[in-house]
């Protein structure tokens, strides 16, 4: 084919047939030969997203089951699978890791053979490691111990043969991890001339590929290298967006637009505040609309990765059948310790108390469906859609939310709080100007004054003048119109306690919440942080095995699914 693209539709483009085997070497022809396998392995990858979304979530305290859940579920939930449970196989990731390795074996070949530049060489082999990278994470955080494979096998069912690959534990399989994606020489997404970089059926491919910095960011916080961690996600906070100008809403979780309401924040109508159904309640505009709205500039402000699932292509959108009651089978839901921790925070209107509750968790990412709380950020696509046979969706894997709470974290731990109690609750802004006053002149005030990754300027100002970079950053808290917790002098633990709830609140069912929980209990050597939190979920929806869950993960071996093909 002339060009990669000239397919011109997205089933071309993310389709992919599922092979475990290698592919020949002629199949590795020139640029768009090595395209095609990009774009095949991120189809092999969707195939992960279910998985990931129910590991990662019905193993933590948020997501429950319901009275359609299948004993499989159940089982993780309550933490006691059995061997023939489905969601715990590994063999799907390996076979993501198959493909891994043998594109990035071929792609050497290729670079030998002078059959591509040295750019493009690093820019596909970087992608592509770095999704393996990912994907071993995933394993690690799931399992435990795993085989560490980074060569061609001639067979899948090679990898359940200890003596050929023995399994890692997962502190040695991070130091490998680090090290490897760390030493990739370009880290940066796709450049512009790059013939991945298209748009195809109205979708911009640039946030399809896994952000290098955010992956070496969380690599690096697992690891505990804080000021490292924070060095990669500040990179990607000041990343030049498509189009080669930075703007100060890039990634910068940005207030309200108080008066039109375009925006991603938690609105009500101008001067009805006081009035709860002026609720600003769409796919287009408000805080909701960071799950419905379509790609446009507020999208792109706001998402760093994001798979489409589209009717027209596969693989098929997973989460309609998974989480909708009226047009799929309904089987999980929010836990009622989930439901308890929106209805445990007060919104806002400056200094006039607001709502007794967080509006992200009972209006946006759960509503009662005919008596029964339904998870809606994966639906709120197709529940907009005029024609309902098409289930279009996303798999939600990277947006700024995460980035500035991930970097709290690390930043907290680097004894940075003040700039982590700034950047979860009310801003930059907000935290580095003098209490109680109305500041005229902000030359020295309203900024970090250290060095990077922890430089931040958010002064405005009109005497003189000011419109500093982070001037509209309102912090996590902020934009959800919630009142502070905390206070700028708590110690390390209290603020990252803080950091985690708050991780719970805003990115609750995006595949976040176990990794965030085992990562936390590790980190202080304290099983409890995890065990507690899994009890309360267990109590509160009255699972008469509670404590006999939470004795178990007071053994952090318990924490990790068994390695059963």
């Amino acid at each position: 084919m002339a060009l990669l693209f000239s397919f011109g539709s997205c089933q071309d483009y993310l389709d992919v047939q599922p092979e475990d085997k290698l592919v020949g070497d002629q199949l590795y022809r020139d640029v768009y030969d090595a395209d095609a396998a990009v774009i095949g392995i991120y189809g092999k990858f969707m195939a992960l997203a279910e998985k990931h979304v129910i590991l990662n979530e019905m193993r933590a305290d948020l997501m429950t089951t319901t009275r359609n859940s299948n004993p499989y579920l159940e089982q993780l939930s309550e933490h006691n699978v059995t061997e023939e449970n489905p969601y715990i196989s590994p063999k799907q990731f390996y076979e993501v890791i198959q493909n891994c390795n043998d594109a990035l074996k071929n792609f050497d070949i290729m670079l030998a053979d002078k059959k591509f530049t040295q750019s493009q060489y690093e820019q596909r082999y970087a992608d592509i490691a770095c999704i393996r990278s990912w994907v071993y994470l995933q394993l690690g955080i799931h399992f435990g111990s795993v085989p560490y494979i980074t060569e061609p096998i001639e067979t899948l069912e090679d990898v359940k043969n200890i003596n050929k690959y023995p399994r890692i534990p997962f502190d040695q399989l991070l130091d490998q991890l680090v090290t490897f994606t760390e030493a990739l020489t370009y880290k940066n997404i796709y450049d512009g001339q790059s013939s991945l970089l298209v748009t195809v059926d109205g979708y911009d491919t640039r946030k399809f590929f896994i952000n290098k910095e955010c992956l070496l960011g969380d690599l690096q916080l697992w690891k505990g290298n804080y000021q490292l961690a924070a060095a990669h996600y500040k990179n990607v906070m000041e990343e030049t967006p498509a189009g080669g100008v930075q703007t100060v809403d890039n990634y910068r979780v940005k207030f309200a637009e108080v008066i039109t309401n375009e925006d991603l924040a938690v609105g009500y109508l101008r001067n009805f505040e006081t009035d709860a159904t002026t609720l600003v309640d769409s796919n287009t505009k408000g805080w909701r609309s960071i799950f419905g709205r379509t790609r446009d500039v507020l999208w792109n402000s706001e998402w760093i990765w994001s798979l489409p699932f589209e009717s027209s292509f596969a693989p098929a959108n997973p989460f309609i059948a998974f989480f909708s009651k009226t047009s799929g089978d309904y089987l999980a839901k929010p836990s009622q310790r989930a439901i308890d921790l929106w209805n445990s925070n007060n919104q806002v209107f400056g200094s006039v108390f607001g709502y007794p509750y967080d509006a992200r968790g009972p209006k946006f990412t759960y509503r009662m469906v005919a008596g029964d709380p339904v998870i809606m950020k994966y639906i709120y696509k197709f529940e907009g859609a005029a024609d309902q046979f098409k289930r279009n969706g996303d798999w939600f894997l990277y947006r700024a939310a995460k980035l500035h709470l991930r970097y709290a974290e690390a930043a907290n731990r680097d004894n940075q709080q003040k700039i982590a109690y700034a950047l979860l609750n009310q801003g930059i802004k907000a935290a580095y100007s003098p209490s109680g006053t109305i500041p005229t002149d902000v030359t020295d005030i309203q900024q970090t004054k250290e060095p990077f990754p922890y430089d931040f300027d958010a002064r405005q100002g009109d005497f003189p003048n000011y419109r500093a970079p982070w001037h509209r950053n309102t912090g996590v808290r902020g934009r959800a119109r919630l009142e502070s917790v905390g206070a700028i002098g708590d110690d390390v633990i209290t603020t990252e306690n803080n950091i985690i709830n708050e991780a719970a609140l805003e990115l609750a069912y995006e595949g976040n919440r176990w990794e965030d929980l085992v990562r936390i209990a590790r980190r202080r050597n304290d099983p409890s942080f995890l065990a507690d939190k899994i009890y309360d979920k267990l109590s509160k929806d009255g699972n008469a095995k509670a404590d006999e869950v939470r004795a178990k993960l007071m053994n952090p071996s318990n924490w990790y699914l068994p390695f059963k093909w």
